[in-house]
Order: C-alpha cells, then sequence, then structure tokens
C-alpha cells in the first residue's frame, strides 16, 4: 500500500503550483475546473511518483493556525545534505521563510524547515 496523492487547500494556486514546480521539481496536469462547485485543482508529480494536489474553492478562505491539530508539514528528500543546504539557501536568498537551518536532528534526519508562499510548512531532508 501507498500513499496516492496529499491535497491541501490553497487561495493562490497559480502562484503554488509554480513555487512546487520552480523548487521541487514537480509536473503539473492541467487545471481542472468546475464552476458548478465553484472548484479548481492541480496534480503535482514528482520524480518518485508521488503527487500533492492543489485545490481552491469558493468560500475556502480561512488560514489554518500553527501548531494546530491536523496535518502538521510535508517532507521532500532531495538526496543529500549538500542539496538540503543548496534548496535553503536558495529559497532564502528568494524571500522565503526559513524556520529551522539546516541541521541533524535527536532523530537522525538532516532536514531544514521552511514555508510555502502561504505558509504552509516544508521539511527538505535527505
Amino acid at each position: 500500500m501507498k500513499i496516492e496523492h496529499v491535497a491541501i487547500w490553497v487561495k493562490d494556486i497559480e502562484r503554488i503550483k509554480k513555487f512546487y514546480t520552480h523548487y521541487f521539481g514537480a509536473e503539473s496536469n492541467s487545471l481542472y475546473v468546475n464552476d458548478k462547485k465553484g472548484f479548481a485543482s492541480y496534480f503535482l508529480t514528482f520524480s518518485s511518483g508521488s503527487r500533492l494536489e492543489l485545490m481552491k474553492k469558493v468560500g475556502i478562505d480561512k488560514e489554518s493556525q500553527p501548531d494546530q491539530l491536523g496535518w502538521a508539514h510535508v517532507a521532500f528528500s532531495v538526496g543529500s545534505k549538500e542539496e538540503v543546504d543548496l534548496l535553503t539557501e536558495k529559497l532564502r536568498h528568494d524571500g522565503y521563510t526559513i524556520q529551522g537551518e539546516p541541521r541533524t536532528t535527536g532523530d537522525g534526519y538532516y532536514e531544514s524547515v521552511i514555508e510555502d508562499p502561504e505558509g504552509n510548512i516544508i521539511e527538505i531532508t535527505i
């Protein structure tokens, strides 16, 4: 069994699609729109085959709060400590928030923690 995809509600679907395709190498399908429901989505596929669905719907605009119940973050494995460091620096240079500098965690992961353009937490790890 495997997780087929994870979905996230977003405010600016085009901006978020651009972020994940640019920084994480995702490929996007064409925008799906259901005008009757006020819904739109993209499926982003990563080189590993995992997928992230970006969803937007009229009326869904309440922002999540830090450290609330529910999904906490998504982690992307980039393959090496050097790649963690490089991507973290690229994101910092481009103005994104770095919540946690690259480090080895107590449970043995080498990671940094950043925010996407809408404040969703991303771990960049080996």
